[in-house]
């Protein structure tokens, strides 16, 4: 594990080594929610590098928007097979700058940005009569601009749960991080 005290650089540091091992896992986090009927949700999400700052971004029309806003905290689920490390993170979401959601939004592949923009006409998880449908309308959405219900949050970790499973001697490496005002406290504990 890297030297450090601050589990979200050891986290960017991770990653970027499970990136140079070719690791699918290395851009994607599983994000847990709650619906509004108290039902437990979780999804696969792209984490984005933002200023030195963990975020995702999604579309208004998901039912993770409104997911997000019946609990102040959701949980992101990291796991970075490449280097046998699991991140368990309880946060806070802080709504991103609109102007920094239209920015990153010019990023995404071109497939993506048509779904955003289908999203305004055909909630997510609506259905479709066949996939040939489906393809025939995306080819028809705009994608110069992100509409107005591209969303963005910053992740504000307040625990991170690090557990590395390869090590010299058999026995997992697991620490709990807690946010301690601007610093965090570290614990080490039994896997």
């Amino acid at each position: 594990m890297m030297d450090s005290t601050d589990p979200i650089a050891t986290l960017g540091h991770d990653r970027a080594s499970a990136r140079e091992q070719g690791d699918g896992n290395a851009n994607l986090c599983v994000v847990s929610s709650v619906d509004a009927t108290g039902e437990p949700q979780a999804r696969v999400l792209v984490l984005r590098d933002i200023d030195s700052r963990l975020g995702i971004f999604l579309n208004g029309s998901s039912p993770k928007a409104s997911e997000f806003g019946h609990g102040e905290r959701i949980s992101v689920l990291a796991w970075l097979p490449s280097l046998g490390v699991q991140y368990r993170i309880s946060c806070r979401l802080e709504a991103m700058d609109p102007q920094i959601v239209r920015e990153s939004w010019q990023l995404r592949p071109l497939a993506a940005k048509r779904l955003d923009w289908l999203y305004q006409r055909s909630p997510q998880g609506s259905a479709v009569e066949d996939r040939a449908t489906l393809l025939a309308r995306l080819a028809q959405m705009e994608s110069d601009t992100a509409p107005a219900n591209a969303l963005g949050y910053f992740l504000v970790p307040e625990r991170v749960d690090r557990l590395a499973l390869d090590n010299d001697t058999g026995v997992h490496d697991r620490r709990l991080f807690e946010r301690e005002g601007d610093a965090w406290g570290c614990k080490l504990l039994i896997p």
